[in-house]
């Protein structure tokens, strides 16, 4: 069975398709007119970052499994793929503990100000009035929202700073955050009204497109702490510079609204980056996190050939 990689595939990746008996081909810009000869036989076609549009798919007429070597789905045509009896599967939880640790990272360097410090120093200034004092994070109570794995990786973490984690989730229950030790929120305002700081964990779909907006900052303290590791959609960004600007929110963000689906590329919201703690999307980026997907991704490619049937699949 062949399959395709759009984007670079982990070592422990390629060895494992190998190994298994799977003909891997490379091909970096995945785009209409852009194929190699070979795409017009692969079963599997394996992405990351690359974008699958309906467009591509009929370059493809022997797809049947798209693998999203991540946990969101959401740089794929599902509903398209769908239509034409491909199946969509992606590798959800493996990554969960590289992206808690980076959402931890802007939490502390946003409290801190370590960007910041980091800024002034290279310049020359000893910034150390101007920076101010860090709230700190003992005792302090962490919001989530979203409790799926990345969220639960989030609560561990935080619970190891003796923080108090309170949780909301469409899926959560009193029941269920009790049982996994946290406090349940039952909305959104009743969580950002709880909440010192704001942790983000849900993905990115017409439900939560801008979930959180300006009532959800109304009901933030000032000075709250604000973490973004999700995707940029979530949030509406008005209400979030609003916030920055007339709360004093400290915003620490590894996502944007609109932000380039490609390694290098120009950055265009230079003014939401310059009032945050902020990083291009590198959350899932770990050797950790690399080696999980890339386990998992092979196991899929390798259930899917023997049952027809690939664990994971998402529907529309």
């Amino acid at each position: 069975m062949m399959v395709l990689s759009a984007d670079k595939l982990d070592g422990l990746a390629l060895r494992g398709l190998g190994a298994a008996g799977f003909t891997v081909v490379q091909c970096q810009g995945l785009a209409p007119g852009n194929l190699p000869v070979q795409a017009a036989t692969a079963e599997i076609l394996i992405v990351r970052s690359t974008l699958v549009p309906k467009e591509i798919l009929p370059q493809l007429p022997a797809l049947k499994l798209i693998l999203r070597a991540g946990a969101g789905t959401d740089t794929i045509d599902v509903a398209a793929a769908a239509a034409r009896g491909i199946q969509v599967s992606n590798t959800p939880g493996r990554n969960a503990d590289a992206v808690a640790e980076m959402a931890l990272g802007l939490l502390l360097a946003a409290d801190r100000r370590i960007a910041e410090g980091t800024w002034a120093l290279r310049q020359g200034k000893w910034a150390k009035g101007a920076l101010g004092q860090g709230m700190g994070l003992k005792g302090r109570s962490l919001g989530l929202v979203g409790f799926g794995a990345v969220g639960s990786a989030m609560a561990r973490k935080a619970q190891g700073l003796e923080m108090k984690v309170i949780a909301w989730s469409r899926s959560l229950t009193p029941e269920s955050a009790r049982d996994a030790g946290v406090a349940y929120a039952a909305n959104l305002d009743e969580l950002a009204r709880a909440s010192d700081a704001i942790s983000l964990h849900v993905a990115s779909n017409g439900e939560t497109r801008n979930l959180i907006g300006a009532s959800f900052f109304a009901n933030l303290k000032p000075g709250a702490l604000f973490v973004n590791t999700s995707r940029g959609e979530v949030v509406d960004r008005t209400a979030l510079l609003d916030a920055i600007r007339s709360r004093a929110l400290r915003a620490g963000l590894d996502v944007f609204a609109g932000e380039p689906k490609v390694p290098e590329a120009p950055f265009a919201d230079v003014e939401l980056a310059a009032l945050a703690v902020c990083t291009p999307h590198l959350g899932a980026s770990t050797d950790q996190a690399a080696e999980a997907v890339a386990r998992e991704a092979v196991r899929i490619a390798v259930e899917f050939r023997e049952t027809g049937m690939a664990p994971n699949a998402v529907t529309v």
